[in-house]
């Protein structure tokens, strides 16, 4: 069974892997010099064609996702979609390059793209984002998925599905899932060996308390330090939330911890308490596993495929993937995000294109929302991260989150979000409490 992870699931397994593993990323970042390149001699562009590279994790990947192979599904349809329009400027997009960095060999990998000077941009979907310094240092754009921020950070040549996110920060719609919900006695849980884990965690647990007056929540249980991928089973942290009467849990773990924790809690009669994740937008992985998610809560971060799809770019997705023959899976809806994006910064950077002058236009994008398949991102301010003193100056403009719950083997929009307006939005200016805006993007 193919399971597909979220942004806080791939940022705690990402961070778990990085404690054993040696990176030449870690320390000062390497700047962001553009290579200078004349328009004719652009690599991977020709009279006809635009070339584009692809390199991410299929061989050893940790958790056994459709990642590398459904993010490449999604750019495919995409670039399919364009080139049945004439594709840009008459030149047609095409994926000539896919590498397969095995886990460990991203900084290799890329070092092959940037030597083989063949392709004009990167599609990159790793868990260890090794080589982005040393493409970020050639002047090569690089299009990916949402969990990476401290790789993407201060990198203005990197772009996800959002901007560069603080996941230390206070989020308002972890207390306000547990509100619509009418829960009060709240527990947060998260990763010892990994710091993206914990730092979700306490994340939560900062929320619940800056938010107590408005809610009437507390944090009752908590804990930060579970042993990475729960190895010896989870009874005893879920017996103590049982003697603290935990009602909500909002859990930082990976897919595959949360499976573990969702099945103790109903070996323990609990089976009733709601856990927030953000990892488990796969209807076939959740019909699957029984009732053991039901009434679970999810956060999506993109618009969900139970949205509507008029007056958007989820209709032409769906489209394109069915004539490809490929599922829909969010990792494929990240590919064509991905594509997305480099396709408006180069069309935006006008016929005589060179990598400098993408990122240059593409950074010039104040409201991207690729075709309201995400909220808007600011690309003039977005590459740093925000911090919890100061959300605005590169946050986003509105803080969104779609939420849904899990119920008689199908999903649906809590909360006051609907299939028209699929995101709950909050003033992205600072971190004040107040109910969200039921929000769509075009």
């Amino acid at each position: 069974m193919r399971r597909h992870l979220s942004w806080i699931s791939s940022v705690v397994v990402i961070a778990g892997l990085l404690v054993g593993a040696c990176s030449n990323s870690g320390g000062k970042k390497t700047p962001d010099t553009p290579v200078s390149r004349e328009a004719n001699a652009s690599p991977g562009v020709t009279a006809d064609e635009i070339h584009f590279a692809a390199i991410g994790t299929k061989t050893n990947n940790p958790l056994g996702t459709c990642l590398y192979d459904c993010f490449i599904q999604g750019i495919n349809a995409y670039f399919d979609y364009r080139n049945s329009e004439g594709g840009l400027d008459g030149r047609k997009l095409k994926l000539t390059t896919t590498i397969d960095d095995a886990l460990g060999k991203n900084k290799e990998g890329s070092l092959q793209i940037i030597n083989d000077n063949d392709t004009f941009a990167t599609l990159s979907v790793p868990m260890l984002a090794t080589g982005w310094p040393d493409l970020a240092n050639a002047g090569i754009p690089v299009y990916s998925v949402p969990w990476y921020p401290d790789d993407m950070n201060g990198h203005d040549s990197i772009y996800a599905s959002n901007g560069v996110e603080c996941i230390a920060c206070t989020r308002h719609f972890m207390a306000y899932a547990p509100k619509v919900l009418g829960d009060k006695k709240i527990a947060t849980l998260g990763y010892g060996v990994s710091q993206s884990s914990k730092d979700c965690a306490n994340a939560a647990t900062d929320t619940i308390k800056l938010y107590s007056k408005e809610t009437g929540q507390q944090v009752v249980y908590t804990n930060n330090g579970i042993a990475f991928g729960i190895p010896n089973g989870i009874g005893p942290e879920v017996s103590a939330m049982k003697n603290a009467g935990v009602e909500f849990i909002v859990s930082c773990f990976d897919i595959n911890g949360q499976k573990t924790l969702a099945q103790e809690l109903k070996r323990q009669g609990m089976a009733d308490v709601p856990i927030l994740q953000s990892n488990s937008y796969d209807l076939t992985f959740m019909k699957g596993s029984g009732d053991l998610f039901e009434g679970d809560v999810l956060g999506v971060a993109f618009r969900p495929f139970e949205s509507n799809g008029e007056g958007n770019g989820l209709a032409l997705f769906k489209k394109w993937m069915e004539k490809s023959g490929s599922k829909l899976t969010e990792l494929a809806e990240y590919g064509w995000i991905a594509a997305e994006t480099a396709y408006q910064g180069i069309k935006a950077a006008g016929p005589g294109f060179t990598q400098a002058s993408v990122i240059k236009a593409t950074n010039a994008l104040t409201s991207f929302t690729a075709g309201g398949l995400v909220p808007a991102i600011d690309w003039s301010r977005q590459h740093e991260m925000p911090t919890q003193d100061d959300p605005a100056t590169h946050g986003p403009k509105q803080e969104c989150m779609s939420l849904l719950t899990y119920k008689g083997g199908k999903f649906e929009f809590i909360g006051g979000a609907t299939a028209e307006k699929p995101w709950l939005c909050w003033p992205g200016s600072d971190r004040k409490w107040s109910e969200p805006v039921p929000t769509d993007f075009q």
